[in-house]
């Protein structure tokens, strides 16, 4: 008897988890209409519509969270537009859907230069090396700003007011 409900439970239990899993969509089928709004968001990038295409690519991620190009393609812009903190962020998003993905990888390896995470940038550039195999351009030009470091800030500085001259 005590071992009747456990056993139940346990069937239960397989029998939710194998169906949810075979009604699923395996990754590689996107939504036709999120794959129609990613190429509309590319085309208003390529024109200089950055905030046209930020739009059709947030909806592209709307329409199949599972489209990794998309949340890639806003990183890209954000990092343009000088988002770094963003980029990261829609980095880190593709690549919980593809951890091995080698642009997002080096992507957000840039972001995180910009930013001053140099170190954890170099744990993404070990990363992409390792999936490269060989030389890849995504690893070289990470490498290149890894070396060349995060951007300096400027402080602006206030020129010294003028003191009277006693007399």
């Amino acid at each position: 008897m005590r071992y009747t409900s456990v056993a139940v439970a346990a069937a239960l239990a397989m029998v939710s988890i194998s169906t949810s899993l075979h009604g699923q969509r395996p990754d590689d089928q996107i939504d036709a209409k999120s794959l129609a709004l990613l190429q509309q968001g590319k085309a208003a990038r390529a024109a200089g519509n950055a905030d046209g295409a930020i739009g059709l690519l947030e909806s592209a991620a709307a329409v199949d969270p599972r489209n990794r190009q998309a949340f890639i393609e806003m990183a890209e812009i954000s990092e343009r537009q000088g988002l770094p903190g963003k980029a990261i962020r829609l980095y880190r998003e593709a690549l919980l859907l593809e951890p091995n993905d080698i642009e997002a990888l080096s992507g957000q390896g840039q972001a995180l230069v910009i930013k001053g995470a140099v170190a954890r940038a170099k744990e993404n550039l070990a990363k992409v090396k390792a999936l490269c195999k060989t030389t890849c351009p995504q690893a070289t030009t990470l490498a290149a700003s890894i070396a060349k470091g995060p951007p300096v800030s400027t402080a602006q500085v206030t020129p010294p007011t003028s003191v009277p001259a006693k007399n």
